[in-house]
């Protein structure tokens, strides 16, 4: 009895865990999606008055973010239908997690670098295509294995 007691411990605590994540980046979601087509939004109207090389550089930015925030929606509520007794596959949350790192550090840094003219941080944004690779490398590895 107390082996068994044992052994559901850590299920629970890396259940509650994963769903804490889960929770997160359904949060990152809705912000990000909400950001999406506000900056969007504003990106078409007083935007305009941006040279034409920034305005090209931010809308890749927002491509990628909306982009991503979707596939990051869909990777999410894949976790959450497919998992089998309530725990996601650490797979998929690691896909998740990569969506996130990646959005930050390709569109956040662009962004930055973009409006406060800070160099420095572009160095981070080959770092956030990396993870947005990663991230989708993990859906497939996923797919192969759960499908």
């Amino acid at each position: 009895m107390l082996n068994l007691l044992e052994k559901k411990v850590p299920m629970i605590k890396e259940t509650r865990t994963k769903s804490r994540i889960i929770q997160f980046l359904m949060i990152f979601v809705g912000v990000s999606g909400c950001f999406s087509v506000l900056f969007g939004a504003w990106l078409a109207h007083g935007g305009q008055v941006l040279p034409i090389n920034v305005q090209s550089r931010l809308n890749t930015a927002l491509q990628y973010q909306l982009f991503h925030t979707l596939a990051l929606l869909a990777t999410l509520v894949w976790a959450i239908s497919s998992s089998s007794v309530k725990v996601p596959s650490r797979i998929l949350l690691g896909a998740g997690i990569g969506f996130f790192v990646g959005i930050l550090c390709f569109s956040g840094t662009i962004y930055i670098k973009t409006f406060f003219s800070f160099a420095l941080i572009g160095k981070l944004t080959p770092f956030g295509g990396i993870s947005l690779a990663i991230a989708w490398l993990l859906l497939s590895v996923e797919g192969k294995n759960n499908l």
